[in-house]
């Protein structure tokens, strides 16, 4: 048996009108557990009426009571992780101690969102000119929305529905239809932490919503994550629309492995960051870049630990790795292993090779050595368990490799040498930087976003700069001055 996935608007679910739907699965098992509904275009016309009537209210509420609904959300949420982990775990596929992570780093950004008061605090000038004040405010947008992937169906949405709710804007989420379940989960936990009817909506979906979205007047503004292509058109359709838009792209990150590191250290962390989540994740490092005689070393020190890694369903106690979204990108994946081995790549782990009982998307870990820079396992994002592992001779060799890709979203050095170290954050042209940190996700309190093609806008999402977007800002001059000096004046005015 099935289960029906609406969309939530104005506070309650909301069965779908337009007729269709998509299938979702649980990857461990390739059953269909699920049926989702699509919007139509008039679906997202009506959610937009109802949220631009919820945003006219919520914009006027204090801020102390915004901060209130933030934290009551985030005691929800920290009490009902597993719950949610485990809604994760069966349409997305990744282990339960996973899910939980993502869920905590989505909370970090609640936390963050919180201290709105703090956050929305403007600036005054007193006696700006004689008897004149100046002061600047920030207001919401209005309606506001997001669009987010499957890799992270709980964390990437908290990204920005906090700053953004927060701010006073009504938010409209628009999920990955292949794991929509935890975007009804966060609405209900909304709603019972007092947030008014229609400030948050769900909007279950996929092209024909996405464009709705885009087109409709009623949105001021448009969050995505996913890959550059989709990135890029969502970026120029919002702003042919008038919207202003951050939309963030794919990635290949490469981990710098210098001679003096210690390999076991980056080995550890390589693995930890190129397999977790199946490799479906924007900042996986994707390329070992082994500068010298490191070389040898650490790719026998990453095979050594591959065996070692479970595979399986990842809600079984002990599993390491889970399976893939969908059984065609598995195929997709695979596909990749084959072309870069007849490129000339020297596969030192055949994730081809690996078995798991029943009739899930499951990939082994896969190890490619001798990856050049014109191979498609280089130049494409494969969103997989796929490490290749790049061979040069000096840290500048290594440094132009990584600044000449055409992604630049993370990066990470790994190095005993601090003076390597601070020369690789000043030269490497990368949005986001690790240091001996294999995943260098920012603090809620800093913004996430790459450079080039991982970044369509100008904007990084969620922390400062998300609070930025998701506002406008507004100066005041002010004058209360005696009547009886009252005058026309047609001079432009003057502050001396």
């Amino acid at each position: 048996m099935t289960t029906h996935i609406p969309h939530w608007i104005d506070g309650r679910e909301s069965p779908g009108a337009s007729g269709r739907t998509a299938p979702v699965f649980n990857p461990a098992t390739g059953t269909q557990t699920g049926e989702v509904d699509l919007a139509s275009a008039d679906e997202v016309d009506a959610a937009v009426a109802r949220a631009t009537a919820a945003a006219r209210e919520w914009r006027q509420s204090s801020l102390s009571r915004r901060s209130a609904v933030l934290f009551a959300f985030r005691e929800l949420l920290h009490q009902r992780t597993d719950e949610l982990a485990a809604l994760i775990t069966a349409e997305h596929g990744k282990v339960l101690s996973d899910a939980a992570g993502e869920i905590a780093r989505g909370l970090e950004n609640v936390e963050f969102a919180a201290g709105v008061p703090q956050l929305l605090k403007g600036g005054f000038s007193e006696q700006a000119a004689s008897g004149v004040d100046v002061y600047s405010i920030r207001q919401p947008l209005g309606v506001v929305a997001g669009i987010t992937p499957f890799n992270f169906p709980a964390m990437v949405p908290l990204w920005m529905c906090a700053n953004a709710i927060a701010c006073g804007n009504a938010f409209i989420l628009k999920p990955s239809e292949k794991d929509p379940s935890a975007s009804l989960f966060l609405a209900r936990l909304w709603q019972e932490a007092g947030l008014p009817d229609g400030v948050f909506t769900v909007l279950q979906g996929d092209k024909e919503a996405v464009d709705a979205i885009l087109e409709h007047p009623g949105i001021a503004a448009v969050s995505f994550v996913g890959s550059t292509p989709i990135a890029k058109y969502i970026y120029e359709t919002g702003t042919a629309h008038g919207k202003r838009v951050q939309a963030l792209g794919g990635a290949k990150n490469h981990a710098l492995v210098l001679p003096d590191a210690d390999v076991d250290m980056a080995a550890d962390a390589v693995v930890s960051a190129a397999y977790g989540a199946a490799g479906e994740r924007c900042m996986a490092l994707s390329v070992a870049v082994a500068v010298g005689d490191v070389a040898d070393p650490l790719v026998d020190a990453i095979a050594v630990r591959l065996p070692k890694l479970s595979i399986g369903d990842g809600a079984a106690p002990g599993t390491d790795m889970g399976p893939l979204i969908t059984r065609e990108h598995r195929d997709r994946v695979a596909g990749y292993i084959g072309a870069g081995q007849e490129a000339g790549a020297t596969v030192v782990v055949d994730g081809r090779d690996a078995t798991v009982p029943g009739d899930g998307f499951f990939l082994g870990t896969t190890l490619l050595d001798n990856v050049t820079p014109e191979m498609t396992v280089y130049t494409d994002e494969i969103f997989g368990p796929v490490l290749g592992v790049v061979r040069v001779e000096t840290y500048e060799e290594g440094l132009a490799l990584i600044n000449a890709n055409q992604y630049a979203n993370g990066t990470a050095i790994f190095t005993r040498d601090g003076g390597a170290a601070r020369q690789f954050q000043f030269d490497v042209e990368v949005g986001m930087v690790g240091i001996n940190v294999p995943i260098p996700v920012p603090v809620a309190y800093y913004s996430f976003g790459g450079w080039k093609d991982s970044l369509f806008g100008d904007t990084h999402m969620y922390g400062p700069e998300g609070i930025s977007f998701y506002t406008r800002g507004k100066v005041v001059t002010s004058r209360w001055p005696d009547p009886a000096t009252s005058s026309v004046d047609l001079g432009f005015p003057r502050t001396r």
